[in-house]
């Protein structure tokens, strides 16, 4: 058990690799709940447990929802049963891979957070609109689906002919996935998941538009880095440490190339040696063999 959570630590204290600590935080919600409701239901206590997971998921019930806007936010890191949290996660490990390598960790993140906001919000938005669903107001929302959906758009956006091998399928292009899960979410609008399919559409928005805003140089993820920094400097305060005034120009300079290093999701613009360079690797080697670095050098060259 020690080895593992020291893993899980690792995991965590590692930069670039957001694909992991999302799916580890989700596994980590995941068994959390799945605890409580053991000790609930043998303690016949599965009141306290239905109370916690309204705490949790989104009500369709906007008047609920007033008094629980958190849910906004906590119900796409909630999943019940394992297959439910098992596709997503999978789903998330392999076209969050894609816009981590090219985009980078930070904006995997926003990505992520915006579709389950957008999924959230076109959720409440239709149940308490619309006729047909306004029957259906106890409904709640739960589960990462929207965000990933958000994920998997922003990847064929981003690199629409990048080909995935499929078990039974072999090669398939991101955009016929891309297409064929949106069709299927579609065709499920009415339904019993007619919710969970809302949040699928409006993460899937979420995602194709992220990613065209930004081949514009408009980034929407900066209010959720501006949010991420505000609680990096809430939980992690700076201690107040004295510094001798001959080495401050030392750790002045010492910090800014930490700041450097630290903003991975910044890639110059690479000349063309460069390009020639990533282009022979290519050829002798394969794109596999390229670096995270060289994948966002050639996606910027391929920009301009």
């Amino acid at each position: 058990m020690g080895s593992i959570l020291d893993d899980i630590k690792g995991e965590f204290a590692k930069t670039n690799n957001a694909v992991v600590k999302l799916i580890l935080l989700n596994v980590f919600v995941f068994v959390v709940v799945i605890i409580l409701y053991i000790v609930f239901t043998l303690s016949e206590n599965s009141a306290y447990y239905q109370w916690v997971m309204e705490q949790l998921s989104l009500p369709a019930d906007i008047n609920a929802f007033i008094y629980k806007p958190w849910t906004l936010l906590t119900n796409f890191f909630v999943h019940q049963g394992p297959f439910h949290i098992f596709f997503n996660m999978l789903t998330l490990y392999w076209f969050g891979q894609v816009i981590e390598e090219y985009i980078g960790s930070r904006r995997l993140v926003a990505l992520f957070i915006l579709g389950g906001l957008a999924g959230g919000l076109l959720f409440l938005g239709m149940y308490n609109l619309l006729p047909y669903f306004q029957k259906e107001l106890n409904t709640n929302l739960i589960g990462a689906s929207g965000a990933v959906y958000a994920v998997i758009l922003g990847a064929a956006t981003l690199l629409p002919e990048h080909t995935f091998y499929l078990i039974l399928l072999g090669p398939v292009r991101l955009k016929y996935i891309a297409a064929f899960c949106i069709v299927i979410s579609m065709a499920q609008l009415v339904g019993a998941n007619a919710g969970g399919n809302l949040a699928h559409l409006a993460g899937a928005m979420l995602g194709f538009g992220f990613i065209k805003a930004l081949k514009n140089g408009n980034d929407w993820g900066k209010p959720i880095y501006a949010a991420g920094a505000f609680f990096e400097k809430i939980f992690q305060p700076k201690p107040d440490v004295r510094v001798p005034q001959r080495a401050r120009a030392t750790a002045t300079k010492t910090t800014h190339r930490q700041a450097s290093i630290k903003e991975s999701t910044t890639v110059e613009i690479p000349n063309q040696d460069e390009i020639d360079a990533i282009l022979d690797k290519i050829s002798k080697s394969g794109y596999e063999s390229l670096s995270r670095e060289e994948k966002q050098k050639l996606y910027k060259a391929s920009q301009q």
